[in-house]
């Protein structure tokens, strides 16, 4: 008889490696995918390209835009009009929070589409901050999301200029590892885009001195618990701060745990 192949384990990260430009991948025959895996293939989503569309799937992100929107605003991320929200179609298409709008009180129907070019393809104006996002699509052919806001104790540490650059948790660091400071810019202007193009592309969270956090993942979800960790992290960081100074993990430890976030298919390092 035939020898069973040993079963393997792909990541989500491993099967976009595998895949062809514009096409899905050959998975092997005694592969075992991760669950971000299975939603990556069930949507189509191809890297470089975005989320397919058909079946009604635009009107399923919209919905997701402004349910993150509310759980945002439910978490003090987004007072007033603050903050903003987009997710990547195929062709070069964004849907994207509009302009001045409450993202606590968000209809599916509000969601502004825009080119990847910037220019407006339906409804109403998007948010100022339209070009902080084409600048993540761009440097990022993986990410399919992005979000910008203002928790509270984060942007305090930012304006403080503190980055969280410390590896004081061990969630934190197979999450995200460093999470940068961009230096400060004005909102709503190309300032912000060149501020952050450098990090972009290794790290997956940035601070914004004086101003908030972008995060961005391959999916909306993803990209929103990427702020959580954000706040999170600033919080421990804060009482570790007012309690003397953080103790980080020691350097062998990290090692570990930076393992740990290579094999779940994270990107940056510590």
């Amino acid at each position: 008889m035939p020898e069973k192949k040993k079963k393997i384990f792909i990541s989500d990260w491993e099967l976009k490696r595998m895949a062809p430009p514009g096409q899905k991948p050959v998975i092997p025959e005694n592969a075992i995918i991760s669950p971000l895996s299975s939603d990556w293939l069930e949507y189509g989503r191809v890297e470089g390209i975005g989320y397919r569309v058909e079946g009604g799937r635009e009107t399923e992100l919209r919905e997701q835009i402004a349910d993150v929107g509310r759980r945002l605003h439910a978490l003090g991320f987004v007072p007033a009009a603050d903050g903003n929200i987009s997710v990547r179609l195929c062709g070069g298409i964004l849907l994207i929070t509009p302009s001045g709008a409450s993202k606590g009180r968000l209809a599916p129907a509000d969601i502004s589409k825009i080119a990847i070019t910037g220019e407006l393809i339906s409804g109403r104006k998007p948010s100022s901050e339209y070009l902080l996002h084409l600048c993540v699509y761009r440097a990022r052919p993986d990410a399919a999301a992005v979000v910008h806001a203002h928790p509270p104790v984060a942007t305090g540490l930012a304006s403080a200029g503190i980055a969280l650059d410390k590896p004081l948790t061990s969630e934190l660091v197979i999450a995200l590892g460093i999470v940068p400071l961009a230096g400060y810019a004005t909102p709503g202007t190309e300032e912000v885009a060149e501020s952050i193009a450098g990090f972009v592309k290794d790290h997956n969270a940035i601070m914004l001195a004086n101003h908030g956090v972008v995060t961005y993942g391959a999916d909306l979800e993803t990209a929103f618990q990427r702020m959580e960790t954000v706040e999170q992290a600033a919080k421990i960081t804060l009482v570790a701060e007012h309690l003397g100074g953080g103790r980080s993990i020691p350097p062998e430890k990290v090692k570990k745990l930076e393992e740990i976030r290579r094999r779940l298919g994270k990107l940056t390092s510590l």
